[in-house]
């Protein structure tokens, strides 16, 4: 069962989280530090991080290869609270509505380890719900999620397995479909 707390402080009991494709990650990096008036929390190979206290809202920038916009879909979206036991009341929530879902344990997604659900909603939209447990984590991804390293993926979940499908008709490792991009 999931029992840590969250690495990371943030004012509310959850927020917003957004992962964004983006083609020129110094361009958008300029663009949302005028829009939210504030540097990036976090600046990586290819990734960025905004978090932004008003409004609460957790923005990842990852460089894709590919087109993004507006006629693009989101890589995915999710809300981010300070507790596993937050997620795994979600999770308690999502499972008595009947819906399918992924749980991930002590996965590094965009360079941070974290414990989170997935579900998918009815237009195919991937939300995540997480806690984030070390706010540094070395890596990008590790092998327990998948992080693409072109467009944003297809995640198709199942109650008894998870498979990645890539909108170019590749099948990607195994995974949940995080959204991030490759170092």
């Amino acid at each position: 069962m999931l029992t840590q707390e969250s690495a990371v402080e943030f004012a509310t009991e959850s927020r917003l989280h957004m992962g964004l494709g983006v083609r020129d990650l110094e361009q958008s990096i300029a663009f949302y530090r005028t829009l939210f008036g504030q540097e990036p929390t976090k600046t990586r190979p290819h990734y960025a991080k905004f978090e932004v206290a008003e409004p609460p809202v957790n923005l990842a920038l990852n460089e894709i290869g590919g087109e993004t916009g507006p006629n693009n879909p989101a890589a995915h979206f999710g809300i981010q609270v300070k507790s596993t036991a937050a997620v795994s009341n979600v999770l308690e929530r999502l499972q008595q509505a009947g819906l399918e879902t992924k749980v991930e344990q002590n996965v590094t997604c965009c360079y941070a380890v974290q414990n989170k659900v997935w579900a998918t909603d009815p237009d195919g939209n991937h939300w995540e719900v997480y806690v984030v447990l070390d706010n540094d984590g070395a890596h990008h991804h590790s092998s327990a999620t998948k992080c693409s390293s072109g467009e944003p993926d297809t995640m198709e979940i199942g109650q008894s397995e998870s498979t990645v499908q890539s909108r170019a008709g590749q099948q990607p490792a195994a995974g949940s479909g995080c959204g991030c991009t490759a170092d």
